[in-house]
């Protein structure tokens, strides 16, 4: 087993966003975790990673048998986590700079930054008036980079264009032959379409997972119903 969430109920500023009763992952499991907005996608991949500001009020985050609900994200991080942002904020570092700490520290190749069409980015400051397409790429190069056990993407396919979302689902498919188990949030499934495989799917609503079943079952009841199909 690669991730297990056991009763889990996160606050962010005092408000209770999620209560989780369980959900697992097994290792090598690709799951898409559907949901309306405001369902608490973000904040479950967030809290699974250990963000400031993600309180654990009560439950466990099992990740390959480890207890990491108290663990800070960098140690989360050196076990094998890596998370992938929705809107990353810029920063003031250079692309370069870290994508040479990264090769450094995970011992790993560059080829994920031309792959992804980065390389007329990479002496910018990361981020910084980047597109949406490419703030998203560069996301997913830099999950590369750290060759992760658990990968954690926060909507990759959402406003990007059809020429990034190729480069992404690639980039994703490189993480599936990589053997990385992936949770990965999205809202309309497109990129799915696009990727090797997808082993199950589950729908989050009023921060509680409502359902969780095969990814073809999920998503033809999303495009004949929406989700008020799981409302019921």
């Amino acid at each position: 087993m690669s991730l297990k969430l056991e009763n889990l109920t996160v606050s962010v500023e005092d408000r209770r966003i999620l209560k989780i009763d369980g959900f697992q992952l097994e290792k090598g499991e690709i799951h898409l975790l559907f949901g309306p907005n405001g369902a608490g996608k973000s904040t479950l991949l967030r809290a699974i990673m250990g963000l400031p500001g993600y309180v654990i009020e009560s439950g466990r985050i099992i990740f390959e048998g480890v207890d990491i609900t108290s663990k800070k994200p960098y140690e989360r991080a050196s076990m094998g986590i890596a998370l992938s942002y929705q809107n990353p904020p810029p920063l003031q570092t250079k692309f370069n700079y870290i994508v040479k700490q990264m090769v450094k520290k995970y011992r790993s190749r560059r080829d994920s930054i031309a792959d992804l069409n980065l390389s007329n980015l990479i002496e910018r400051k990361l981020h910084d008036s980047f597109s949406g397409g490419e703030s998203k790429r560069a996301e997913l190069a830099m999950v590369l980079l750290q060759k992760p056990k658990l990968a954690l993407l926060d909507e990759p396919d959402s406003g990007v264009d059809m020429d990034s979302m190729e480069l992404i689902a690639n980039a994703i498919n490189q993480l599936i032959d990589m053997g990385s188990t992936i949770l990965m949030v999205t809202h309309t499934g497109f990129i799915a379409l696009k990727i090797k495989r997808i082993d199950r799917a589950s729908v989050m609503m009023n921060g509680k997972i409502v359902y969780t079943d095969k990814f073809d079952k999920i998503y033809n009841i999303i495009m004949r119903e929406g989700y008020k199909g799981f409302s019921r």
